[in-house]
């Protein structure tokens, strides 16, 4: 069982082009389930046979995670990498049929993604001191994700390259190594001009600024951390006196959000973000439609 669990994983970082974390998260959760299944089919040094699991071997895995108090939303993550994996297995003839063909994916809650208002917006992206070389960079960054709605692994591992002025666009490098080329606003460009000619060469010092040099860098001028992002986000949500739990994902549906309101269509929504489902999508629409109930609720006079 273990070597076939090293060929997938093989599989998944040279086929599928799969993250260090999605990695790290699929071997987890499949040696999780190889350990249960050695105790259940009583087999001795975990040498689990795939064509000895079956749907029921892995719905009684599933209802004693249930039993340990586990959220759904694990319990579908770690479905999502028993489905891959045994797809896997199939593909290369090793079993004939899936055993999760008959098990179902629990049901999720649906929860709206937190949003900020324009105001609550605004505030955020005056909150950094841009007389400053740290404060135009921090400036510059929250443009970015506003204009953009890029994830906060794709604005951190944008290079001076990856970004045009001239035209407007940054090209950035998506889940599963997938490039889109994404549009920023005037203000963004502006910003990041700003940092760009007085903040960034302050930071720098004597690192070069080549193609490839980190676009946002810190006090040594190394590449900012995705730590480090959520510190910077978390100091100016306060500063900005927004009472609300925000992320930098937060701003990724700030963004989505805020395109919707104002017209745009959901498949151009779609290729901003990145997603390959539409359906990925589609909760900015409930979140749109929450908003013109509260609207409503709070405006009409006899709502």
């Amino acid at each position: 069982m273990y070597q076939y669990l090293d060929d997938f994983q093989v599989y998944l970082q040279v086929e599928k082009n799969a993250s260090p974390r999605t990695l790290e998260s699929y071997q987890r959760d499949l040696f999780q389930l190889v350990d249960f299944l050695t105790e259940e089919l009583a087999v001795e040094d975990k040498q689990v046979d795939p064509r000895m699991i079956n749907h029921l071997l892995v719905r009684r895995y599933l209802a004693a995670m249930q039993e340990k108090g586990l959220a759904r939303t694990s319990i579908a993550r770690k479905l999502a990498a028993f489905r891959s994996f045994f797809k896997y297995l199939c593909r290369e003839g090793i079993i004939e049929e899936s055993p999760l063909r008959s098990v179902a994916t629990p049901k999720l809650e649906k929860k709206l993604p937190r949003f900020l208002y324009q105001d609550d917006m605004l505030a955020l992206l005056n909150a950094p001191d841009v007389t400053t070389s740290l404060g135009l960079r921090d400036r510059a960054m929250l443009e970015t994700f506003y204009a953009s709605g890029i994830r906060i692994s794709e604005l951190v591992n944008l290079d001076l390259g990856q970004v045009d002025l001239g035209v407007g666009y940054l090209r950035v490098l998506g889940k599963g190594h997938k490039e889109r080329v994404v549009p920023i606003g005037s203000y963004a460009l502006e910003a990041i001009q700003r940092y760009l000619d007085k903040g960034r060469p302050l930071l720098a010092g004597k690192e070069p600024a080549g193609f490839n040099a980190p676009l946002f860098i810190n006090r040594e001028g190394k590449r900012l951390t995705a730590r480090g992002i959520r510190y910077l986000v978390d100091k100016y949500v306060h500063k900005a006196s927004i009472n609300q739990h925000i992320s930098p994902h937060t701003l990724r549906h700030t963004f989505a959000t805020h395109l919707l309101d104002a017209g745009a269509d959901l498949r151009s929504v779609q290729e901003l973000l990145g997603h390959v489902k539409m359906s990925t999508t589609q909760i900015y629409t409930h979140v749109t439609r929450e908003r013109l109930k509260n609207v409503y609720q709070n405006s009409h006079p006899r709502a």
